[in-house]
């Protein structure tokens, strides 16, 4: 899911920071590859060079759309079809190992032979792909499983991205004193903390999500797409991403193109069978979604409480206390009751209740 740590959630609009403070603001340092490229192309920016152009028309544009975590997922496409191996001993999940600081030179080359691509990558929003984040669904799961007796789960995920927060009964978590999800799965997540935790059986017997610009898991495109978004020097979320998406490979998690209210409210009004408990779960998604779409998804979860048993799920980041301010850690909630906190890309889980 997508890479926001460290990002603010203020938009660079009349805040009075110009686009190149808000690239320099995002790792704020030089320590890798992503710190020292963003501080190259913000003086880039600033003396009128090609990362200027490229990001024509962003400057007013919220801070939370991300202009800069785009292009660099655009770049590491460029990167990973084998279009550019000057630059591949610059990422370290692919088992590079160059000094970042001498990886502006090739890049910056790199870029000018793909302005349009990477302009058209401008328009893709980042992509929750972060499969750990389930963890977050796990522990909702567990808590609404014991609220409402009921073991059998219809799985529905607005902004799905490509489905894999629709697995999570295919992965296994590793708790502090606990364990859930098949010993034999391809992908799992160490180090979930929650001590105490205490999972609860539960059966997915349907699964299905929206997005709207769902991505196939099953394809090396889809699988590259996803890919570019993992910060490159992150090594245990590469891993972690290769389990998944061998997991998505053997179990359909149907996706639908749609946006998530409009989704939610068809979904929700579809019969479902006795003694099956719907779950409405999302992750990381709200940032990206207009307020007025936020509020209609929760409308339509609100409605169908009278028809049929219901929990809404959510691992989101609290919404922030104003222009510029600090993105917190993302919180469980459990119809609208936060139960835990988890890191930016899941583990480990921190209760709050």
């Amino acid at each position: 899911m997508s890479a926001v740590a460290g990002a603010e959630a203020g938009g660079a609009a009349g805040s009075g920071e110009t686009l190149a403070d808000l690239l320099r603001a995002h790792f704020g340092h030089r320590d890798h590859l992503y710190g020292v490229l963003l501080a190259e192309m913000a003086d880039d920016w600033e003396v009128g060079g090609l990362t200027h152009e490229l990001l024509e028309g962003w400057e007013d544009a919220p801070a939370r759309q991300f202009p800069q975590l785009r292009l660099l997922a655009g770049l590491f496409r460029i990167v990973l079809r084998g279009d550019a191996p000057q630059l591949v001993g610059f990422y370290p999940c692919l088992g590079g190992d160059h000094d970042p600081e001498e990886a502006w030179a090739a890049v910056r080359p790199l870029m000018a032979a793909h302005v349009d691509e990477l302009r058209e990558s401008l328009r893709e929003a980042p992509q929750t792909n972060e499969p750990a984040r389930t963890v977050g669904l796990l522990v909702g799961l567990a808590e609404a499983v014991r609220r409402s007796g009921l073991h059998r789960v219809r799985l529905l995920e607005p902004g799905a991205s490509a489905g894999l927060g629709l697995l999570v009964d295919r992965y296994r978590f590793v708790g502090d004193g606990w364990a859930a999800g098949p010993e034999a799965s391809p992908f799992v997540v160490e180090g979930c903390g929650a001590p105490g935790f205490e999972p609860e059986p539960f059966e997915v017997v349907e699964r299905r999500g929206c997005d709207v610009a769902p991505v196939d898991p099953t394809t090396p495109e889809g699988a590259a797409y996803l890919t570019s978004f993992v910060w490159p020097w992150h090594l245990e979320r590469h891993e972690r991403l290769a389990g998944a998406l061998a997991v998505a490979r053997e179990v359909a998690a149907p996706l639908d193109r749609a946006a998530a209210s409009a989704w939610v409210a068809q979904q929700l009004a579809r019969p479902v069978d006795d003694g099956v408990l719907t779950v409405v779960w999302h992750s990381v998604t709200r940032m990206y979604w207009p307020a007025e779409e936020t509020a209609a998804m929760e409308a339509a979860v609100a409605e169908a409480r009278a028809r049929v048993p219901l929990a809404h799920i959510s691992l989101e980041h609290p919404l922030p206390e104003g222009p510029g301010a600090p993105v917190g850690m993302p919180q469980v909630a459990v119809d609208g009751v936060v139960v835990a906190e988890t890191d930016h890309h899941g583990p480990p889980v921190r209760w709050t209740r």
